[in-house]
């Protein structure tokens, strides 16, 4: 009978070993893996008949387009997309930008100039979309194109597809 007491100990803890294994299981694939964001190459510059027009509020005469060539939701699941604003005036604004839905941040890469030339911005980091501004059009494309309801775009088409439907 000391076999008996022996396999009837190891039955015993049979199921500590079991959930010792399942716990390294879920570690593995629950673990957070640090986010890292993949080098963004810049698009080229925006043609007119590529911008779709887009609407921030009313609390602005602004006029504010994307380009659709340039959108793209990257392997690091940031979307990247160039923005024109054309002031009252007349003046316009070009800019590269990313965003992620995940975080509600966004970050501006470059500055494109009347010649057709990108500027890489300096020292711009990932920073908050300002979601209480009227005038934020970041805050628009987040809540009504890219990340509507928290669910990020899963591709370009998807991005144009919500614009083109939004302009018309």
């Amino acid at each position: 009978m000391p076999g008996m007491k022996t396999l009837i100990t190891l039955l015993l803890c049979l199921p500590l070993v079991a959930q010792a294994e399942w716990i390294d299981f879920e570690h593995e694939f629950e673990e957070e893996k640090p986010w890292v964001e993949v080098a963004a190459q810049l698009p080229a510059y925006p043609k007119p008949e590529n911008l779709i027009p887009f609407n921030v509020s009313s609390a602005t005469r602004n006029r504010h387009f994307v380009d659709v060539e340039s959108i793209s939701v990257g392997p690091d699941l940031t979307i990247r997309y160039t923005v024109v604003i054309e002031t009252s005036g007349g003046a316009k604004n070009v800019s590269f930008e990313g965003m992620r839905c995940e975080t509600g941040e966004r970050r501006l890469y470059a500055y494109g100039h009347p010649d057709g030339t990108w500027s890489k911005a300096r020292n711009a980091g990932w920073e908050d979309i300002k979601m209480h501004s009227l005038l934020s059009y970041q805050k628009a494309l987040f809540e009504d194109h890219f990340c509507r309801d928290g669910i990020r775009i899963r591709d370009r088409e998807e991005a144009v597809k919500s614009l083109r439907r939004a302009a018309q």
